[in-house]
């Protein structure tokens, strides 16, 4: 597998490293990492949905931890008694599948029902990174420059 390279993308960008990081770490993923399956769904503008497949798996056998940016499933079966099976489909081998999670998303809740475990994501923007509309003033007079030049008078 050949690594790809992203340095054209980020010439004219300032502060994307993470960006780029996550996409050096993607290309290298391995694809023959597939245990469990998982799907991804968007539900509406800020919000997103994995559901893993984990037949056979209990609540308590399964780890979720939220790290900024990054969510890491994890699965360890308990130990088994000895059984003799004539066949054995059902996968019970221990698992950590991680998640790249963008700014400002983080798990809202998680649930594991008839053998899958469906982990709601939200994003939510602190206010300060919200749009907002800036107020232009007319005239000569420049409010905030007015307000500096007291304050050094006063300090006088």
């Amino acid at each position: 597998m050949s690594a790809f390279d992203f340095s054209p993308l980020f010439r004219s960008g300032v502060g994307f490293d993470r960006l780029a990081s996550v996409l050096e770490h993607l290309s290298t993923t391995s694809p023959a990492d597939s245990y469990p399956p998982y799907d991804i769904l968007k539900t509406d503008e800020n919000a997103y949905r994995i559901v893993v497949a984990l037949a056979g798996w209990s609540a308590d056998e399964l780890a979720l931890t939220a790290h900024p940016n990054l969510l890491i499933v994890q699965g360890r079966k308990a130990a088994e008694e000895k059984a003799q099976y004539l066949h054995h489909g059902l996968s019970a081998r221990s698992f950590e599948r991680r998640f790249e999670l963008a700014d400002f998303v983080f798990v809202d809740r998680a649930s594991l029902e008839n053998g899958l475990l469906t982990i709601d994501l939200k994003r939510e923007l602190p206010e300060a990174m919200k749009p907002r509309r800036i107020e232009i003033l007319s005239g000569g007079a420049n409010p905030r420059l007015e307000e500096h030049q007291a304050g050094e008078k006063q300090a006088a």
